[in-house]
């Protein structure tokens, strides 16, 4: 349509908010659905979390807000990432984003000019290239193989970057893989980007608490210090909280950066509502105790599910060291036909024989940026997981 900006033909919307829409119609309309697309864990809100917020509206926590975010909670913020990260910032330097999307939108509308790189890791999260693209920046994909752990390669890093290149997006743990790195894996990375000063590093840590088998996280800036003052280390408590739906999150970095996003921030949305950010508070400042509960469920259906894929015929899993998704390869199934006769042919082929077959809705890996692969959020519960791996077994075993 002519009155649409030309922008919006560069991008597409979500592939995994569509495959869960599409499993909720699925659902409505009577079928019986599993929907392991979602990340988004099945907890509710810790009861203390609520609470804080119930008494912040009770005392009037429903009036504008400063657009970098409550002063109470960049505190919070602050002593956050001193406490876990053992990075020093000031309260101006932090940032509180609708959700880490919006924390990410406002860096790259800030940052991006026309032409500019921005080196994505393959797999990726799906909105991290359609946001670089939106504001003009060139994705540069950097394929992440199962061979290496789907993790970026310090040679690989070095050949991608150029002198157009103005970001580097790093997630760990991942999404859609899981995958994280070690502190000896990030310092293979930082150690290149030192070499390259006019390169910035968006460090999305959204995944942080949610690690497993001992495994130790760090972050960008905390590996090399001298990277301090050109990265952006964004967070939330979307996963670690399950407070997806009150969308906060955060970001800490160079003050420049930082008010140029509160800047955009100040004309677009304001703010995230105050009540979600007093309830951020009590998250970050209120007890922690659930934090390795969750994880020990969450590893346990990890283990469930990778056991339970690796019994499916034409199907492998790789054991991930964090966040809550795995990434199976479908290799061995591409060729197949289906009991009806349809020949799969891609990942995303069998993501929709699955789901038209069996009811079990996944994302296909080619949204991700790697293929034949797919991606199981098992932020749900154990029950419905086994159920959903016994279909995709029965599946797997009807192919021909």
């Amino acid at each position: 349509m002519p009155f649409i900006a030309d922008r919006l033909s560069a991008i597409k919307p979500s592939p995994t908010i569509a495959v869960t829409q599409k499993a909720a119609e699925l659902k409505a309309a009577g079928r019986d659905v599993i929907g392991l697309g979602a990340g988004e864990p099945d907890f509710d809100t810790p009861d203390n979390i609520k609470a804080a917020a119930k008494l912040a509206l009770d005392n009037g926590a429903t009036k504008y807000g400063p657009p970098a975010g409550t002063v109470e909670l960049r505190k919070a913020i602050a002593a956050k990432f001193k406490r876990e990260n053992s990075l020093d910032y000031t309260v101006d330097q932090i940032t509180v984003g609708v959700g880490g999307k919006g924390v990410i939108f406002n860096a790259f509308m800030a940052t991006i000019n026309p032409g500019d790189e921005v080196i994505v890791p393959a797999p990726y999260w799906v909105s991290y290239p359609d946001i670089a693209l939106m504001f003009g920046g060139v994705p540069k994909f950097v394929a992440c193989p199962e061979s290496a752990g789907f993790k970026l390669q310090a040679a690989d890093l070095e050949a991608a970057i150029t002198p157009k290149t103005k970001w580097l997006v790093l997630n760990s743990p991942s999404n859609p893989t899981g995958a994280a790195y070690s502190w000896d894996e990030m310092k293979a990375l930082t150690d290149v980007l030192v070499k390259h000063p006019h390169v910035w590093i968006m460090s999305d840590d959204m995944y942080e608490h949610l690690v497993y088998d001992g495994f130790k996280f760090c972050t960008p800036a905390q590996v090399e210090p001298s990277l301090y003052e050109r990265t952006l280390t964004m967070n939330g408590v979307s996963k670690a909280y399950a407070m997806t739906g009150w969308r906060v999150g955060y970001a800490a970095g160079p003050l420049p950066l930082i008010k140029a996003i509160n800047m955009i921030q100040s004309q677009s949305v304001t703010h995230t509502a105050t009540v979600s950010q007093a309830a951020a508070v009590e998250a970050l400042n209120g007890t922690q105790d659930f934090i390795p509960k969750n994880q020990e469920v969450f590893k346990a259906r990890r283990d469930l599910v990778v056991t339970l894929l690796n019994q499916c015929k034409g199907l492998t899993c790789r054991t991930p060291e964090g966040a809550f998704y795995v990434y199976p390869s479908c290799a061995g199934v591409i060729g197949k036909k289906t009991a009806e006769g349809k020949v799969i042919n891609s990942d995303s082929d069998f993501a929709t024989f699955l789901l038209e077959s069996e009811g079990v809705a996944v994302v296909q890996g080619v949204a991700f940026g790697l293929s034949p692969y797919f991606r199981i959020s098992y932020a749900t519960s154990t029950e419905a997981l086994q159920k959903a791996c016994e279909r995709i077994k029965r599946f797997c075993d009807s192919l021909t």
